[in-house]
This record gives structure tokens, sequence and C-alpha cells, in this order.
């Protein structure tokens, strides 16, 4: 490595008094506009590139918890600076993480020795770790990223930063060096999938390398500094059995959803923000044959499909002037005329509803969806609502029928005040009485006990005793006595299966 040679790579946030948001998505790389950027900092030296690199899992050292105050932030500055100088891009660029670290460690060794600060070993590993992730990855948040246990990353602002374990919230000491840190990271994260995100742009949605979705939000929306709220995506296909094991869902509601999915049933998958709607559509397209093409469409990629054969849209964000933007109900249209064999819809917000509906009714069975709603039944309303935003004026009694021939059943998932996700009941569509759609529940969770000393509720998961409308189906596929098992029907008595 050179050393002694003054650069500015453009993948470093360094606090330099020059730093800002600068720099525009690079129009090479893959889906959405992605393009190999992970970062940017205007501070007026040679810009150059970096491959992505985020390997999370494979740290040099994991520097224990330490305060922020181990080192004053005039020193940490001045050696962030110090060490900037002695970083020749053209090596950074060829280099692997852990060779990089160490290369980080031996500079910022002799740099702390000519600055006369003084340090332990454990705190200079921990600077070194800190120097490393702000070069090459979103600084305090990947340690985070890398911790199986949160499902959920809030940052309030560079010193407040929230994490949910287990359903619950709490806060931890990590936090950013100060308000332009965090929105060189935020910046960051918005540019590696072509969002742009500043002063006249403060809000984005983006997505990391891991899969995780980003939610950003820049002053002046922003009142208290960059928010940005951080879902994660485990790293392991979570499927139905380890729902079951984790008591997310019953062995019998298992069973009627894989057959539910084997059926090629048309199901929407409700529930309120953060319920795990994603995960349980995860969990139902595993049931899908390899053999189907999978059309999906989402705003912001998050469903990780494990069939070969799928095809994955997104969203477009308007660009700088406001234009060329795509949204889900231009991508549905554009996948109806892409043979597929189904078709998953990421979250349905508004009139794309009516797309959807169409591609259900028009050959496409065993297409999937999420959206927002407080119960089974709201699910419904909520589509009847959505229909009105296309403009179209039907009377609610065709509305209605559009709905009930288009849709088999909803699974609705819930976050329970113990913290715990469960699939809380699931509704099938049995009919039309008038103008009025019927449904009948399958299986429902039922609280038992809300005292139990850790604090999570206590229940079961109750079949309502109920055929399913979509026997017949489930025979055809040979799955007719499986379903009426999974509902705790007494096969000995069942004469037609």
């Amino acid at each position: 490595m050179a050393f002694g040679k003054k650069i500015v790579p453009k993948v470093v946030s360094m606090p330099t008094a020059d730093t800002s948001a600068g720099a525009e998505p690079n129009p090479q790389g893959g889906q959405g506009g992605q393009g190999n950027q992970v970062g940017q900092v205007s501070a007026g030296g040679v810009a150059g590139e970096l491959k992505p690199i985020y390997e999370k899992a494979a740290k040099k050292a994991k520097a224990s918890a330490m305060p922020r105050d181990y080192i004053s932030k005039e020193d940490r500055e001045r050696l962030y600076s110090e060490v900037i100088k002695q970083i020749d891009i053209q090596d950074v660029k060829s280099m692997e993480r852990e060779t990089f670290y160490d290369t980080i460690s031996l500079i910022l060794n002799d740099v702390i020795s000519a600055q006369r600060i003084v340090l332990n070993s454990s705190e200079q590993e921990h600077l070194t770790k800190e120097l490393v992730d702000d070069m090459l990855g979103f600084g305090p948040v990947d340690e985070l990223l890398g911790d199986e246990s949160i499902n959920d990353i809030l940052i309030n602002g560079p010193h407040q930063i929230y994490v949910e374990r287990r359903g619950k919230l709490e806060m931890i000491d990590v936090g950013f060096r100060d308000q332009q840190h965090l929105t060189n990271i935020a910046q960051r994260m918005a540019v590696r999938v072509g969002r742009q995100v500043d002063e006249s742009h403060p809000l984005a949605d983006s997505r990391l390398p891991d899969g995780s979705r980003v939610h950003i939000a820049l002053p002046p929306i922003a009142a208290q500094g960059p928010y940005i709220s951080i879902r994660k995506f485990s790293k392991h296909a979570v499927g139905l059995d380890s729902m079951v094991r984790n008591g997310s869902i019953s062995t019998g509601m298992a069973n009627v959803m894989d057959i539910a999915a084997a059926c090629r049933l048309n199901i929407v998958v409700a529930g309120g923000t953060g319920a795990g709607k994603t995960t349980v559509l995860n969990a139902l397209s595993q049931k899908i044959s390899a053999k189907e093409r999978i059309l999906t469409v989402e705003d912001t990629l998050e469903l990780q499909l494990q069939q070969p054969h799928v095809v994955r849209l997104e969203c477009r964000a308007a660009s700088a002037e406001g234009g060329n933007s795509i949204d889900i109900r231009e991508l549905v249209r554009n996948a109806l005329r892409m043979r597929p064999d189904r078709i998953i819809v990421g979250e349905v917000r508004g009139a794309e509803v009516f797309d959807m509906l169409q591609a259900m009714n028009t050959g496409h069975d065993g297409s999937m969806a999420t959206i927002h709603a407080n119960n089974p039944r709201d699910a419904v309303r909520r589509i009847e609502n959505m229909m009105a935003q296309t403009g179209m004026n039907l009377p609610i009694g065709v509305v209605r029928q559009y709905i009930e021939s288009a849709l088999d059943m909803i699974i609705f998932v819930q976050r329970m005040r113990d913290g715990v996700r469960r699939v809380a009941a699931i509704m099938e569509l049995a009919g039309m009485e008038g103008d009025t759609i019927v449904t009948q529940p399958l299986y429902e969770f039922v609280v038992q006990n809300a005292s139990v000393g850790d604090g999570r509720l206590e229940g079961i998961y109750k079949a309502s005793g109920l055929k399913p409308r979509f026997l017949d189906r489930a025979k055809d596929y040979g799955l007719g006595k499986e379903l009426l098992e999974a509902l705790g029907f007494d096969i000995s008595q069942e004469a037609d299966v």
C-alpha cells in the first residue's frame, strides 16, 4: 500500500469540513438502477469507487461495546482524517475486508503513536472497527445488522437508537458521531438502489445488501435529525414448520395453509405494520411448485422466493426532476403480459388492487398479496375502499362480487401484546348473500391465560369445525383427507374422502 498519498475515496463518509450529499447514483449496475456505489463524500479530492463489500458476519474482530466517550470527538476526527490521508484507493479496491481491516489497524496504530493519543488495545480495536464500518459499510448499523436477535432497528437521530428483540423495544448504547455522520450513512443506504435523499427529497425507501428494508426521513421532515427505520429479515428461509416450532401457528394451521397454497387458492395475508405479513407470504411461497413461473411485484424487494423461475419487478421512484416513476399498478399490468403462472404482490395499497383481482379472476390461480388490516373482515373492507380509488364508480354489489369471485382465503397475522407474532385467524370467503360477502373462519387463536410468568400469552389455535368451501378443490388435488384432518375432523366418519 502506498502511504502518504492524499486521496478521498468516494465511498468514505468522514467528518471533514466540506462533507455533503453530492453523489449521483451510478447508472451501471443491477436491478432497479442499482449501481456499485455504496456511499459518497465530496471533499475536493480524487473520487474513486469501491466494489460493494458487505460481509457483516465476517468481521476480523468484534470489539465489545464501550462508552462513546473513551475518546474525545476532536481526537476521533483527527485520527480519522490522518488515516484517510494514508489510504491508496487503487489498493483498497482490490482488498478483501479482513485484509483491509489489518491494513487500517496498522495505519491507525502509527497515527495514534504520532499523535500521542493514549488508547488501550480494546479501544484501538474498537476504533479500527468504526473506521472500517464507516468506509465499507454503514457505520454503527453494521454490528446491529449482524445480530440475529434483532428484528427492527429504529434510529431517532444520531444519539438515540432502539432495537426490537423478541417483539420488545429497547434502547441501546450505540450512536453516530453527529448528525452529518448519520446523514452520510442514510444517503449511502439510498444511493445503492438509485434513490436520492436530501433536503429537497427528504423521504426515501431502500434496501440493504442483506435484503433488509429501509425507510429514511431527513430534515426538515425529521424534526430531531435524520430518522432511519430498518426492518431486518431472517438470513434463513422461514417455513411453516419453523413457524410451528416458534409457536406462531399450530400444526393444523400449517397443514391448512400448505394445502391452500398447493391447491392454488388466491390468498391475501393481512395484518398491521410489523406483524409479519412478508414472513408468512415467504413461508407460503415455499409450497409453490418449482415448475411454475412466478412474477413478484414489490415497492422495495423483500420477498425471498426459493423457486428457480422467479421474475422480480420493483417500483421506480420519481427522478430528481419529478418524472419517470413506475408504480405498482403499472408493474401489475405489465406482469399480466409476461406469461405468469402466479403473481405475488408484496403489498397492495391503492388502485392496483383492481389489477391484482383481475389477475386472480383471469386464470392466474394461486396468486398472493399482502394488505394492511386490523382483522380479517377489515381486510375485505379495505379492498372495497381501494377499489373505490380506481375511479370506476362501480355499484358496491358489483365490487363485492368481484372481490368474492377473486379471493379464496384471508390469513390474518398479528403482533400481540406479548410481542409474539402469530397467525391469529384463517378465514375463507364462502360466497354471496345478496350484496354481502359471506365469510367463515377456519382457525383462530384463542387467548386462555394472559398472566404467564414471562409475560407470554397462553392460548390455543382452535379450528372452527366448519367444512371449507375449497374442500372439493382439495379432493381434486388428492388432498381432501389431509385437509379434513388438519381441521380436526374424524376421517372415519367421512364417507366421501
